[in-house]
């Protein structure tokens, strides 16, 4: 077993941990499908609002490719279909049926090999599993990755912990890895905290450790540390642990079984617990005693996405954090010396005489958008041969060339979350990333 142990990054240690406590499976009114979720789709409806469907029915595909669609989990009845700018599809929301043992036919799982796991994925919706690098999109079913990542350690703030995503689902998990196994020309990577040894048995996969801080959990890191992406058409795919036992799971058993675990953290919310439920299920089926003036993310604080309290939990997402909203800035706040505010920048007293101290952090920027300067502090917490502050402003110049050169391929919106955190300048690091990926993608 390989080991590496980074030194750059940096961990941000919020309040409101949750206790390892896991609450029982509890099935939501309604859950909702995002097509938003999933890069690269342009969805195309399958059904209308007030349409009864089963598990495995299916609600949408992909324009550019039919066979590629987003299958229901849940027996229920379709009530809303929310669009945006040019009617685009934003949300496929479910009112859940009480009773879930009606079931479509069973998937076809006798044979393993590539093209017949393709087809059961791509017909039970577990093909959304995938993530592509280079260009962190959804993955093209006609294409054979030359190595699938898996990262089971999740470094973000108040992240949900991997080993006990695993426990109780050791079986579906080892199974998943065997299936995947065999979508590959080159090797599953599994990469895991030296500490969780339950990561330590499993077989059909290559066995890495890594220890550092955030972003050291990352995918991309490991990708980029273990056999990193030389150009546009060298393919990996990433999958996460949730994914690998879904997968699993519908191999052992034929049914399409969708249950997660979710965290509840941050310090706004009182009732902070680990809950079983299913994929996309709403948050206020989770988020119980919200305290007013509140934010809720689906994901963490760097990576996430705001939703509101009758929103939902995103696809890929095992965590819903809440933290405190602020509508007003803090009066001259740049003069105060900083004792309680948390920080990376060593001019807080804060980071200078308590380093490691957990610190309430609300929404407030703490200033506004300014031009970027270009200096080498992104360097200190992004754990990869990558020079964040040249990368953006070829980006933002569009040079194509300059991107290659720099190291575009290799990464994605969430290696460089740190850098949008410590940024004097405000600068959005993953939207101008995003930005970078799309237009190297077409004209590349």
């Amino acid at each position: 077993m390989k080991k590496f142990k980074l030194r750059r990054g940096y961990d941000i240690k919020l309040p409101g941990e949750t206790v390892r406590t896991i609450e029982p499976f509890t099935l939501p009114n309604r859950i909702a499908f995002k097509p938003t979720d999933f890069i690269g789709m342009k969805p195309r409806l399958l059904i209308e609002p007030g349409d009864k469907v089963k598990i495995g029915t299916p609600l949408a595909c992909d324009k550019n490719n039919e066979k590629i669609k987003i299958v229901s989990h849940v027996n229920g009845e379709v009530t809303e279909i929310v669009r945006g700018d040019r009617r685009v599809i934003q949300m496929i929301v479910i009112n859940v049926d009480t009773d879930q043992h009606e079931k479509e036919p069973e998937f076809a799982i006798n044979d393993l090999n590539k093209n017949s796991i393709i087809d059961t994925l791509l017909e039970s919706g577990l093909f959304f599993n995938f993530v592509q690098r280079p260009f962190n999109k959804m993955a093209n079913p006609a294409d054979t990755p030359r190595d699938i990542f898996i990262s089971a350690m999740d470094t973000a703030p108040l992240a949900a912990e991997s080993s006990l995503i695993l426990q109780g689902n050791e079986s579906s998990f080892q199974k998943g890895l065997d299936v995947l196994s065999h979508l590959t020309s080159g090797k599953v990577r599994l990469s895991f905290k030296p500490e969780e040894t339950a990561f330590s048995e499993f077989k059909n996969c290559e066995l890495y450790n890594f220890s550092g801080p955030h972003p050291t959990g990352n995918v991309g890191v490991h990708i980029h540390h273990i056999a990193p992406i030389r150009n546009a058409h060298d393919i990996v795919w990433t999958c996460s642990v949730q994914s690998v036992i879904h997968i699993g799971r519908l191999y052992e058993t034929g049914i399409l079984n969708q249950e997660i675990l979710v965290k509840v953290a941050g310090s706004a919310v009182d009732r902070r617990y680990y809950h079983r439920t299913v994929v996309g299920a709403q948050v206020s089926h989770l988020v119980k005693d919200l305290n007013e003036n509140s934010r809720i993310i689906s994901g963490n604080v760097l990576t996430g996405k705001q939703i509101e309290s009758d929103g939902f939990v995103g696809y890929h997402d095992n965590l819903v954090t809440v933290i405190p909203e602020t509508t007003e800035p803090e009066f001259l706040g740049w003069l105060n010396p900083g004792f309680a505010k948390p920080s990376w920048w060593k001019t807080f007293a804060s980071a200078l005489l308590f380093p490691n101290k957990v610190r309430t952090v609300d929404t407030n920027m703490a200033g506004g958008h300014r031009a970027l300067v270009i200096n080498d502090i992104y360097e200190e917490v992004v754990p990869m041969s990558i020079l964040p502050s040249h990368l953006i402003k070829s980006i933002l110049v569009e040079d194509i060339e300059e991107m290659e050169a720099l190291g575009i391929y290799e990464i994605a919106e969430e290696d460089l979350a740190l850098c949008e955190y410590i940024c004097p300048s405000k600068t959005e690091f993953q939207q101008i990333i995003r930005q970078g990926l799309d237009l190297i993608e077409k004209e590349g």
